[in-house]
């Protein structure tokens, strides 16, 4: 897979820009791509998908392919890795930054990045001076991962969106 897709940005989609209400050539277009191997997401963010009762949550199980494991040695390793850099800079952070960042996907999203080579696809933004929360951006820079946003993703995939 060449890009990994966070939590966000299923759920900003959803909520503004793609609701599949008005917008299902998005959600065809994410599948298509999934088709292709060219993106994905892991099973950590399914798990965050789901806690809704709404239409991530069905699309989630329905598509539950999408979402690859995280189980894998090297996978495991490079989590290590990016824990023992969180907990090496977590002075100066809020008092919770560290326990929150890892009770989420995000650490294994920026693991499983590094180790199938994907860019990261997240609309946080990379923030050097932020003390409040560890972010992907600032913390995939850190082990060399490139982040971009969604709308960086469909221009770099030039996707286009018609009616039906």
């Amino acid at each position: 897979m060449r890009y990994l897709l966070d939590s966000n940005t299923f759920i900003q989609a959803k909520n503004f820009y793609y609701n599949p209400a008005f917008c299902p050539a998005y959600w065809d277009w994410i599948q298509q791509k999934h088709s292709a191997a060219v993106v994905s997401s892991i099973c950590f963010v399914a798990e965050e998908l789901e806690k809704g009762n709404d239409f991530l949550s069905t699309w989630v199980k329905e598509y539950d392919q999408f979402f690859i494991d995280v189980d894998d040695q090297e996978t495991q390793e490079a989590y290590q890795q990016i824990v023992k850099y969180v907990a090496e800079h977590q002075d100066g952070m809020k008092p919770n930054a560290m326990p929150d960042f890892l009770s989420g996907a995000d650490p294994w999203l920026i693991a499983k990045a590094i180790v199938i080579g994907s860019t990261i696809v997240t609309q946080e933004k990379k923030d050097p001076l932020n003390k409040k929360k560890f972010l992907i951006p600032n913390i995939a820079a850190v082990f060399g991962m490139k982040c971009i946003n969604t709308f960086e993703l469909l221009s770099m995939e030039s996707a286009v969106f018609k009616a039906h």
